[in-house]
């Protein structure tokens, strides 16, 4: 068992994903300085301490012994768990478009779910490698995976989460894979979360006009439909290059959220068919590359740990460039590494520091 240097591709391909990321940001922040109350000055700060905190993170990450993380697992998943319920607490916790997701520390805002997911990923990993031998049984495996779900369902169902419960459930239902669950069970799995999805349409109106949108984009085209028809608009335009880097025009008081979910919108008008590719490419490549790593682990629970985030952030950001397209209904979700975001940057750079410290520690370097 060899303790190595961290992956060089796997590293330069989080580098690229960055770089273009705070590229597009730069251009799509230009949407917000225009309007009324946003200054430029905060968005870039924000972006810019995330990064910087991040980078710090990430070197601590690498250098983290493993076995803590396995150990402090059920304490991670425990403290995540109490810390997303505190944006409940007046004065403390804010809402924004009728979610409540954030914390506000005077100078600061911070999205506890994103440390959930970190921690209920982690705390997956520890248990699974113990329950190897009943997990091919469909009482375990569905067991399991609820068992582990009902907290974090809980407190996203009340925050109006619903996007992030199903990335944790696809990095889950990933994990449970890689642990030897069989896939006939995991069919059921898949059906017993989409009639969930389906009740939680009737008891949350956002959730059922999403859907609708989504099977009729013109139902609604001032209200429900706005921003996936403006999103529509943004790449359509875009062409085949793009009309340039700055010259989107749907983020000058049209699109939503230009620097956030709706930032892929953004590069595909400016950079089009070509842009947009190149950034999904990046993305795939991320993805292979952290499976590779996953595969040439030295135990079990690294190996699960790190399908487990490499399915975090792969899920996300196609859930995000999906929606975008108009492929599934939206989600609310950023773009990892190029929306705007501080906490979301901040973990996600903890979590790609995870996997450069996994890729340090495998039983053949050849592998990668």
């Amino acid at each position: 068992m060899k303790k190595n240097k961290i992956d060089r591709i796997f590293l330069i391909l989080t580098i690229l994903l960055v770089s273009v990321g705070f590229f597009v940001f730069t251009s799509a922040s230009l949407g917000l300085y225009v309007r009324k109350g946003f200054s430029l000055q905060n968005i870039f700060f924000d972006q810019t301490a995330g990064l910087l905190l991040g980078i710090v993170l990430l070197t601590i990450a690498i250098k983290t012994p493993l076995r803590l993380l396995r150990k402090y697992a059920l304490h991670l998943f425990i403290a995540s768990v109490v810390f997303s319920f505190l944006v409940f607490v007046p004065h403390l916790g804010f809402s924004h478009n009728g979610a409540s997701r954030w914390i506000s520390l005077k100078y600061f805002s911070l999205q506890p779910s994103e440390m959930l997911k970190l921690a209920t990923v982690i705390y997956f990993a520890s248990i699974l490698p113990l329950l190897r031998d009943r997990i091919k049984t469909m009482k375990y495996s569905l067991g399991i995976m609820l068992g582990v779900l009902a907290m974090p369902a809980i407190v996203l169902f009340f925050q109006k989460d619903t996007g992030t419960l199903m990335v944790i459930v696809s990095a889950v239902l990933a994990m449970l894979v890689a642990s030897g669950a069989k896939i006939r069970h995991l069919s059921i799995m898949i059906v017993i979360i989409f009639l969930g999805i389906g009740a939680l349409a009737m008891v949350r109106p956002h959730v059922k006009e999403r859907i609708l949108t989504f099977f009729d984009p013109s139902r609604d085209p001032q209200g429900a439909s706005y921003q996936i028809q403006k999103s529509l608009i943004a790449i359509g335009s875009g062409g085949i290059v793009g009309r340039g880097f700055g010259q989107s025009v749907q983020k000058y008081g049209t699109l939503p959220e230009p620097t956030g979910d709706s930032i892929f919108a953004v590069m595909g008008e400016e950079f089009g068919f070509v842009g947009a590719t190149l950034l999904i490419l990046l993305f795939l490549l991320f993805g292979i590359r952290g499976m590779q790593v996953a595969n040439a682990s030295q135990d079990s629970f690294s190996g699960l740990l790190a399908v487990g985030i490499v399915i975090l952030i792969i899920s996300q950001s196609f859930v995000n460039i999906a929606a975008m397209l108009g492929l599934i209904p939206l989600t609310g979700l950023p773009l990892v590494f190029v929306s705007h975001g501080g906490t979301a940057i901040v973990f996600s750079f903890i979590e790609v520091g995870i996997l450069l410290n996994i890729s340090r520690h495998t039983l053949n370097k050849k592998n990668l």
